[in-house]
C-alpha cells in the first residue's frame, strides 16, 4: 500500500496530527465544508492568461518586474505538473508526496515556483506565511525530480479593487517573494507520523472519532 499525501494534507498535519493520521492511515476524513468556486474558476482563467504570454515568449504585466525571468515553456510537462491527478511526485518507501503547481518561472538554468492566490481583501503583512509550507514542498518536489531551483519562490495575489460602470470587476495584484524553507524536513515529519502510533491529542474535529 502506498500512502499518498499532498501539501494540503501536510497543512492538516500541522493543524492536527491526529486528523492527518486518521485521514491517511485509516481513511477517516474530516467532514468537508462548502468549497468556494471562485478560486478554482480564477485559477483556470489565470493559467490560460499566462499561457498566452508564454507562447509569445513574454511575461504578463503582473510580473513584468521580474527581470531575467521567463515562463516555463514545456507545455506537455507543465500540463502534467498542473494536474491534480498527476502533478509533481516523489516517493520514499511507501509514502508518495504529490503537488500540482500553477506555474513555473525560468531564470538561467534554474526553476522558480509561481503560485496564484485569490483573496477578497488586500494582503496583511503575514498573509504569505499561510502558504510557506506549500511553496517549500513544491520546491522540494522539483529538486527531487532532478531540477535546479532558486532559493526563493513567488506568490501572486489577486484581490478585487472596484466594479466599473460597465460591470467589469477590476482586480489588483501583489507579487510576494518568499525564501525557500526545508520542505524535506516537513515531509520526513509526515512519514514519521504515518509510521507511528495514532496521536493521542484530539482537536474539536476528531474528538468524536
Amino acid at each position: 500500500m502506498t500512502y499518498k499525501i499532498s501539501p494540503s494534507t501536510i497543512n492538516l498535519m500541522l493543524e492536527c496530527p491526529r486528523c492527518f493520521w486518521l485521514q491517511i492511515v485509516k481513511n477517516i476524513k474530516r467532514p468537508a465544508g462548502i468549497f468556494p468556486s471562485l478560486p478554482s474558476g480564477m485559477d483556470g482563467i489565470l493559467k490560460v492568461h499566462f499561457d498566452k504570454f508564454m507562447e509569445k515568449g513574454e511575461l504578463p504585466p503582473e510580473i513584468k518586474e521580474l527581470k531575467g525571468c521567463g515562463l516555463f515553456d514545456d507545455r506537455e510537462k507543465l500540463k502534467i505538473w498542473r494536474s491534480n491527478f498527476k502533478g509533481l511526485e516523489y516517493t520514499e518507501g511507501d509514502v508518495m508526496l504529490r503537488g500540482a503547481v500553477d506555474n513555473i518561472l525560468v531564470k538561467g538554468k534554474k526553476l522558480i515556483v509561481l503560485d496564484y492566490k485569490t483573496r477578497g481583501f488586500p494582503l496583511k503583512d503575514d498573509t504569505h506565511e499561510h502558504y510557506r509550507v506549500q511553496m517549500d514542498l513544491y520546491n522540494f518536489l522539483l529538486r527531487k525530480n532532478g531540477y535546479d531551483t532558486e532559493d526563493y519562490s513567488y506568490l501572486l495575489f489577486y484581490y478585487p479593487n472596484r466594479v466599473n460602470d460597465n460591470g467589469e470587476v477590476v482586480f489588483d495584484t501583489k507579487l510576494v517573494k518568499i525564501n525557500v524553507g526545508d520542505g524535506e524536513k516537513v515531509f520526513k515529519k509526515a512519514i514519521k507520523l504515518i509510521k507511528g502510533e495514532e496521536p493521542k491529542e484530539k482537536c474539536e474535529w476528531c474528538k468524536g472519532v
